[in-house]
């Protein structure tokens, strides 16, 4: 197996550095093409770089923290790929994105090689028009990769003379997108290392090559083929997910996940097993519980609470008659939302890594649960502003679309309530689902003993209701404070819905 050496990869043109942030991968662990191996930081952002071959990390040649010159290596990979002699000169001398010159003055300015094994992205903007004068380092036009969107800067002064794509284009890394005509001298090094056709054009006709086999679509966006990977779908599933339009947007996915395997449900046999595919739902659940894995540091901590409280006013509901009988359940949940007033944090998210968001009004989401032991959210939109009769109300209509197949969830819900009530569980430990940062947990009623009076014992009716919390957002104190404001409420529940 050959060692091959990969490099920092070009940004965008005009950029020369950029910083080593992490090492995701350790010598010795085996790496699958296109899996994140590093991090960089740019003066456009952080990103993960993935890997351009599968195989073994040999040796790092840099550390975190070194500020790398485009181009320079980084890491020996001994690749279980089989390499040409063209490939290996890819990877180890990635395409350095400057523009091919002629004999005119006239170059060609190409997509750049946005990160080891990125393949594609998409046109967003173009930011100047034929005949427009360009400075060297002005944003010329704009792409959108798996990573982010950001401007592409020319290296050059002189004017645009033709764009040879169009708004909304996928084209493969090194893809000719415009010819620029400049006075500005190019020196012989920049003129061998663009003009010579194994180093423009050996990218390009990989990418041609690696969409025309049929093992990449051309109508998904880089951003949409990144979101479906969140969703826990491989390649050959993105290949077969229909678009609606004539690109595959993140609508397609979600139509395509909520559609479940209703083609694919029949069990196939092996000698001693069945096999079924995973339906849509579950798969959602999966992709959201494997992130919550990867990023969420939990905590975990209950409290009692006297659910006597709650069983006298439901009981007193219902002896009233009439349509209106919400379940214990909402009464506990319409005192987790009123304790969100007075707590913001349970209404915060974390975006990246240090910006806190915080909104107005809590999105407060239920898990359901689905014949089949599948799982969706739903969501009470404001739930904190409303009052008792218009939340009930809202909660059971949430929930029975919910139970419909409707997942609700989006990035504003932070804070959920899992029910075990009716499963005979008193005590467990919630996950919280990024970008939530919050999930309660309600066990079933029991017969416990008050402490009310010290030394006085006293038979109660309790229920455990426990918190999750993402520690890199609230502390012990924090979800201490919100599960004693909850028990509060409960405690306090004839009034509090009066």
């Amino acid at each position: 197996m050959p060692e091959i050496q990969l490099n920092i990869p070009a940004i965008g043109e005009g950029l020369q550095e950029a910083r080593v942030v992490a090492l995701l991968k350790q010598p010795g662990d085996m790496i699958s093409r296109d899996e994140a191996i590093y991090q960089m930081e740019t003066d456009k952002a952080v990103m993960d770089v993935e890997s351009s071959v599968s195989g073994r990390v040999v040796r790092w040649l840099a550390s975190p923290d070194d500020v790398l010159s485009i181009g320079a290596p980084i890491l020996i990979v001994d690749t279980v790929d089989e390499v040409s002699p063209e490939i290996a000169e890819v990877v180890a001398a990635p395409l350095m994105n400057e523009p091919e010159a002629s004999n005119d003055g006239v170059v060609s300015l190409r997509i750049p090689a946005i990160g080891e094994g990125l393949q594609e992205a998409r046109l967003v903007a173009i930011l100047k028009n034929v005949g427009d004068a360009v400075k060297r380092d002005d944003a010329v036009y704009q792409i959108e990769t798996d990573k982010a969107v950001m401007d592409v800067e020319c290296p050059y002064e002189g004017e645009v003379i033709e764009w040879l794509a169009a708004v909304d284009d996928v084209l493969p890394i090194g893809a000719e997108v415009a010819r620029f005509r400049t006075d500005d001298k190019v020196d012989g090094a920049m003129a061998s290392t663009s003009g010579a056709a194994s180093a423009q054009s050996a990218p390009t006709s990989i990418q041609s090559q690696s969409v025309s086999d049929g093992s990449r679509r051309r109508d998904v966006p880089p951003r949409t083929r990144a979101y479906a990977k969140e969703k826990g779908l491989s390649n050959e599933q993105i290949e077969a997910i229909p678009s609606s339009g004539s690109k595959l947007m993140p609508a397609d996915v979600d139509a395509f996940l909520s559609g479940g395997t209703k083609a694919n449900d029949t069990p196939s046999r092996g000698k001693n097993f069945s096999e079924v595919a995973m339906g849509g739902k579950q798969r959602v659940l999966a992709s959201r519980l494997q992130r919550s894995n990867q990023i969420v540091v939990p905590g975990m901590m209950s409290i009692v609470v006297d659910w006597g409280k709650i069983e006298e006013l439901r009981e007193e509901t219902k002896a009233k008659g009439g349509d209106f009988q919400p379940s214990a359940f909402t009464y506990l949940a319409y005192a987790v939302a009123k304790a969100a007033t007075d707590h913001p944090i349970v209404r915060s998210t974390l975006v990246g890594d240090s910006t806190i968001r915080t909104y107005d009004s809590l999105q407060l989401g239920i898990a359901v649960a689905l014949p089949g032991d599948e799982l969706v959210v739903a969501v009470v939109r404001d739930s904190n502003t409303l009052g008792w009769v218009e939340f009930a109300t809202t909660a059971r209509s949430r929930i029975n679309e919910a139970r419909e197949g409707k997942d609700q969830a989006d990035e504003s819900v932070t804070l959920s309530i899992t029910n075990m009530a009716g499963h005979g569980i008193r005590e467990a430990m919630a996950v919280v689902v990024p970008p939530g940062v919050a999930t309660i947990f309600l066990g079933e009623a029991y017969n416990g003993l008050s402490n009310e009076v010290p030394g006085e014992f006293k038979v109660m009716r309790c229920a455990n209701v426990g918190i999750t919390i993402d520690h890199r957002l609230i502390n012990g104190v924090g979800g201490a404070e919100f599960l004693n404001a909850i028990r509060d409420n409960v405690s306090n529940i004839q009034e509090l819905c009066s």
